[in-house]
């Protein structure tokens, strides 16, 4: 059975120097890659898309079941989401919860990829 050679290590000095530190942060990462995940899902994007058509810029959650035809926990389990990424806005109101889209949200996350 052959062996092969031992290579020795490049002491090119011309070679690239290491990138040094990443242009994006850990905790700027983490923060865009948490709107990426809210936007991932289907149900999500119907959710803001309906919020955002809302005749009164607001709607509440009891609306916001039918259309979706899921069951409200999970429609809030969804709304949670949204909200923890910084898209929507949530404001109770008695028992219900009223949910707006956060000012200037939908300019920054189409903003996300050309600042990377």
């Amino acid at each position: 059975m052959n062996s092969l050679p031992l290579l020795e290590p490049a002491t090119d000095e011309s070679c690239c120097a290491p990138a040094g530190v990443p242009a994006l942060g850990a905790e700027e990462a983490k923060q865009k890659a948490l709107v990426f995940k809210a936007l991932a899902d289907p149900n999500r994007l119907r959710l803001l898309s309906i919020v955002k058509g809302a005749g009164a810029g607001e709607a509440c959650v009891c609306d916001l079941t039918e259309p979706l035809d899921l069951g409200q926990p999970t429609v809030s389990h969804h709304l949670k989401i949204l909200v923890d990424a910084g898209l929507l806005h949530r404001e109770k109101r008695g028992t219900w919860a009223y949910y707006s889209l956060v000012p200037g949200a939908i300019e920054q996350t189409a903003g996300l990829l050309a600042s990377l």
